[in-house]
């Protein structure tokens, strides 16, 4: 995504998409600390009620080619509900780390699946072939987001949390049944 763009909801509800930049510190501020405890806890696996000056600064003043984040606001309250992002691997430029944070009240409404679109679109300009992702196994959904990128490798399961791969398509997302994600987060819970 070079500059703004405009999608749909599956409900009709119109969103603008661009990229992060600095300038969006305190809005990003604002919506961490009306996340729920559990939205926090299951984005950075930690009981965080604040973003720190620094993290702020990490989260939206990035490069746009080794780090991309595209913020997703509400157009008609200008409310932002979603943010996505990828951390390009040091030593395998051809992946990635992504990570979807989506408000509360908007999830489950498709926005995460949205932008994760978006977001593989950027990757494939910046020339990165597989997303990795480490997610709560009890984290159904997001597991079943990642799911609709494409076919999900299990790298780790280790103490709850599901380490995964994604390939990405040569174009859009894939339609992989979620259940494959699941079984990976079961399995996860029960070692």
């Amino acid at each position: 995504v070079s500059g703004s763009t405009h999608v749909r909801l599956r409900d009709g509800t119109s969103l603008l998409v661009r990229p992060i930049a600095t300038s969006d510190s305190d809005d990003l501020a604002e919506a961490f600390r009306a996340w729920s405890p559990d939205s926090r806890y299951r984005r950075f696996f930690a009981g965080i009620s604040e973003l720190t000056s620094s993290s702020l600064r990490y989260l939206t003043d990035v490069d746009h080619h080794d780090h991309e984040a595209l913020v997703a606001f509400d157009e008609e309250t200008g409310r932002g509900v979603g943010v996505v992002r990828f951390i390009r691997d040091r030593e395998d430029p051809t992946r990635a780390e992504m990570a979807v944070s989506v408000a509360d009240d908007w999830q489950g409404r498709g926005v995460g699946t949205t932008l994760l679109s978006l977001l593989a679109d950027r990757a494939r300009e910046e020339d990165i072939s597989c997303f990795t992702a480490s997610v709560l196994a009890a984290n159904t959904p997001m597991l079943d987001v990642l799911s609709e990128l494409g076919e999900p490798h299990v790298v780790r399961r280790d103490a709850g949390v599901v380490e995964l791969e994604v390939p990405l398509p040569e174009e859009g997302i894939g339609r992989q049944l979620p259940a494959l994600l699941r079984t990976a987060a079961t399995d996860a819970l029960e070692h």
